[in-house]
């Protein structure tokens, strides 16, 4: 190696320490920070009887999505948002018994902004991540937590680097904090997370906890789309399931389905529910695990399913909220 060789990777190392230490720099810079806004935050989601929807876009977004993770493997139950699916549809997912979360470093992102204008009509708490604590966002929230960072690590102080980082410590603080509340154990944690070099799974299956019978959200396939939509608000799940008079799955309508209907002014008077259903829907079979479900809803962002047998008949539906009890642990006893 050339001494011009040596020479560049000492700088590389240089800049690479630099980065290291501007953005440990601006998590301990957190500490002193943090106030009664964080134990509102903490008492807020700990006392809501529904989940923490997370939102945020673009690497705000990403870091939501891995506060979720964190926040759902330690006892707290989460979902993502996306906010422009959010206005367009999702929001439905949101109801009063939740907490929205929202990350924005700027606290003027107008996709964020506008959801939450949409999610304080609902009358949802709200809760802010950002590094402007008199911004829109902040104003507008129940508790704000202030993440601002003094410097990007980025050498253009542009990319979101140092205040991304920050935010990522955040979330494992505000979930590492709700383990305490909830009492969440080794026991609990060992449910959701494979054991061992071998990668254990959860040992508990669909079958154990989906829901069958009356508690059903199903109709047959060529009931009117009124009367489908009389049987969706009755049953009150977010959906209907739609099977033939094999019990076959065929479809399935949601409440979000409805209402990009009525936005599109659809005159649905004449129609049957074969006209205005999702076909083909996401579907997985009894067998599988618990650990494999969670992670397909993850991947998919959904938090319902429809069980199948091997003919793909309807056995039943799951549910995350069926998967997390109240304070997000397992209802069913698992071994050890």
């Amino acid at each position: 190696m050339t001494r011009q060789q040596n020479m560049q990777k000492d700088q590389t190392i240089v800049r690479a320490e630099e980065v290291l230490r501007i953005e440990a720099e601006s998590i301990l810079q957190l500490i002193g920070r943090l106030d009664g806004n964080f134990s509102r935050a903490v008492d807020i989601i700990y006392r809501s009887p529904g989940r923490v929807i997370v939102t945020g876009i673009g690497k705000s977004g990403l870091i939501g999505k891995k506060i979720v993770a964190t926040m759902t493997s330690t006892g707290t139950q989460a979902l993502f948002l996306h906010p422009v699916e959010g206005l367009h549809g999702d929001l439905g997912i949101v109801t009063k018994d939740d907490v929205l979360l929202a990350i924005s470093n700027s606290g003027e992102t107008e996709e964020v902004n506008r959801l939450i204008s949409s999610v304080q009509k609902i009358g949802t708490p709200l809760i802010s991540f950002t590094g402007n604590p008199s911004s829109t966002m902040a104003r507008a929230s129940d508790a704000v937590i202030d993440v601002g960072v003094e410097r990007e690590a980025c050498p253009f102080g542009l990319a979101p680097t140092s205040s991304s980082t920050a935010t990522l410590a955040m979330g494992d603080a505000l979930a590492v904090a709700l383990i305490d509340k909830h009492k969440f154990s080794e026991k609990d944690f060992y449910k959701f997370h494979p054991g061992g070099s071998l990668g254990q799974r959860l040992r508990a299956k669909v079958r154990d906890v989906m829901i069958s019978g009356s508690d059903m959200p199903q109709i047959y396939a060529g009931t009117s789309a009124i009367d489908a939509i009389s049987v969706l608000d009755e049953k009150n799940k977010g959906f209907i399931l739609v099977t033939d008079e094999l019990n076959r799955l065929q479809g399935i309508l949601t409440d979000g389905d409805v209402r990009r209907l009525v936005r599109k002014g659809l005159d649905i008077s004449e129609k049957r529910i074969d006209d205005i259903m999702t076909r083909s829907p996401k579907s997985i079979q009894d067998s599988w695990s618990l650990a494999q479900t969670i992670e397909f809803m993850q991947k998919d962002e959904i938090t319902a399913l429809a069980v199948v047998n091997g003919g793909n008949q309807l056995q039943g539906y799951i549910h995350l909220h069926d998967i997390l009890g109240r304070g997000g642990t397992v209802r069913i006893s698992l071994p050890l």
